[in-house]
């Protein structure tokens, strides 16, 4: 087992490029892309829109949710907004990697603060969050693979970074 501290435990959001105070509707040219999920519990409005429909408690509820949240990102690029469908491709890959976490930690808990920070146990999670795992995970390639948002992605990334 691993005795690395989480990294969460030396965030300073004073240097986070994601701002809790910005609409990031009205002001776009703000959103940065970041590595995997970041800001995605951060960024306004769209955390509101998406957030409230991402669930992923059991196979049945993850395809409902997968798919208003997969609907939702095809509506974003309807619109040529970017980082709307950004935001809700990240929806669709938090789905896909917090429903691992519970099936392979219990109460998706990785570290044990009583003691040190050492890592749990492997395997003690919840069997049904692999199905709900699966159903995100495919919704979420299938979101990357989306031709309109690999060209608005790389438009992003030229003009903006």
């Amino acid at each position: 087992m691993s005795t690395d501290k989480p990294t969460y435990l030396n965030f300073n959001k004073k240097y986070y490029f994601c701002k809790a105070d910005v609409d990031y509707r009205l002001h776009p040219e703000m959103y940065k892309i970041g590595k995997g999920e970041q800001g995605v519990l951060i960024c306004e409005p769209y955390k509101s829109e998406i957030g409230k429909h991402w669930r992923f408690k059991n196979e049945e509820i993850a395809r409902k949710s997968s798919k208003t949240i997969f609907s939702m990102f095809l509506e974003y690029l309807e619109q040529d907004d970017f980082v709307g469908a950004d935001m809700a491709r990240k929806y669709l890959q938090m789905g896909f990697t917090r429903a691992r976490r519970y099936f392979n930690y219990k109460g998706s808990k990785i570290y044990d603060p009583k003691n040190g920070y050492r890592q749990l146990e492997k395997g003690t999670g919840d069997p049904e969050k692999a199905k709900s795992a699966d159903i995100f995970y495919k919704r979420w390639k299938q979101a990357e693979k989306n031709p309109a948002y690999a060209r608005l992605k790389n438009k992003w990334k030229r003009e903006l970074g």
